[in-house]
């Protein structure tokens, strides 16, 4: 798993990333289930088409902004009602045909996020679509 926080003064971008011994195809139907929703979004929300709001009962929401099969689903993400719109890319790339990188990249996110925070909740995404693929 890789990890990289960049900082600036006017956003802070998060990136994580896991590479999982299954092939592409499967890492990307995981991804379109509620379990795999789940852990991106959180409980109780799901993508959607491109256009649709999700929600999850802690609060965040965002729209869902593109997909782009077994390559990429790009939302935005909202901490709160009152908290301004950030964009996550969720990213797969085939290593092999039995290897796929995930790359989760949080981008807008203001100096006032919790970053730690937000780095483990992404890494236990990626952990959590790991162990679904089993």
């Amino acid at each position: 798993m890789t990890e990289q926080v960049s900082d600036s003064q006017a956003s802070v971008t998060t990136v994580v990333s896991r590479v999982v011994d299954f092939p592409v195809k499967t890492v990307w139907a995981v991804l379109l289930t509620e379990d795999g929703q789940t852990a991106l979004l959180g409980e109780g929300a799901s993508l959607g088409d491109k256009g649709d709001t999700w929600r999850a009962t802690d609060g965040t929401w965002g729209v869902t902004r593109s997909f782009h099969p077994l390559e990429e689903i790009r939302f935005s993400w909202h901490k709160d009602d009152d908290s301004p719109k950030t964009w996550v890319d969720v990213t797969l790339e085939e290593l092999s045909p039995t290897s796929t990188k995930i790359t989760i990249c949080h981008d807008h996110s203001t100096a006032d996020f919790d970053v730690a925070k937000l780095t483990a909740q992404w890494k236990e995404a990626l952990a959590r679509i790991d162990r679904e693929t089993l």
